[in-house]
């Protein structure tokens, strides 16, 4: 009787394959948060994700102009997403793109639910972000800094918004894509987050998984935003503490 060949074993692809910037799969590029940047804003915040660079600046709540825009029974919060035309390796026009538009409306959103903008009716809450230097996940890193800026100008909030990307890049679900990795991926899913009342205020996809990748890349972006809220909080704490240091000297 002859015996069947065993098969050799294939070493499994996770060993071999690795992100560009040699991070693990489910790790945060290096992030830093700051408040109160901008001595003439109302309320301001920088954040460094990787290589991104975005800073934020909240101006109100004011009368809002031209007044037949006002809300009666609520605030306005108009958002400006931009990016510098030095942002990107080949020069941007300045003018607001089509792309511009779409994300100053999807920031919006995602942060109008943790504002209390019943409180300022007919006013305006003016919110700015500009991006200095761009490298994949703008939009989320975006919203996250624009929260922080918001609490920083001391407008009531339900809570913090957080948000986070994650995707798919040679088969391996990944977390905060950088730009390469969103340009030759497979899909890209930002989430954000209210972490207090595990709220999602804003969830996209581009590209293609199947139902057991949504979850568990649906996960894996819940748990960045997660980290990225550690750092939010901490980073609001300690412009309170060292104020409150300041004034004990």
């Amino acid at each position: 009787m002859s015996k069947i060949p065993k098969k050799k074993a294939k070493k499994p692809k996770d060993k071999k394959w690795a992100r560009a910037d040699g991070r693990k799969l489910d790790e945060l590029r290096p992030t830093k948060l700051e408040v109160g940047v901008l001595a003439n804003a109302d309320g301001s915040a920088y954040i460094e994700q990787g290589k991104n660079k975005i800073l934020a600046g909240v101006y109100g709540p004011h009368e809002l102009h031209p007044k037949h825009r006002a809300r009666p029974d609520r605030a306005v919060l108009q958002f400006r997403y931009h990016m510098a035309p030095f942002s990107v390796d080949d020069r941007k026009h300045p003018a607001p793109s089509r792309r511009e538009i779409e994300l100053s409306k999807v920031a919006r959103w995602a942060l109008e639910p943790a504002l209390f903008l019943e409180y300022y009716p007919r006013a305006s809450i003016d919110l700015y972000t500009e991006v200095l230097q761009a490298d994949g996940g703008t939009r989320c890193a975006s919203i996250t800094v624009a929260a922080l800026a918001l609490a920083d100008a001391g407008i009531p909030m339900r809570d913090l918004v957080v948000a986070c990307a994650a995707g798919k890049v040679d088969g391996h679900l990944v977390l905060d894509l950088t730009d390469v990795e969103d340009k030759n991926g497979e899909a890209d899913m930002p989430v954000a987050l209210m972490p207090n009342f595990n709220a999602i205020t804003l969830l996209q996809m581009d590209g293609q998984l199947t139902s057991k990748e949504y979850e568990k890349t649906l996960s894996l972006a819940l748990d960045g935003c997660g980290q990225l809220y550690k750092i939010q909080k901490e980073t609001l704490m300690s412009k309170y503490v060292s104020a409150k240091e300041e004034v004990e000297e």
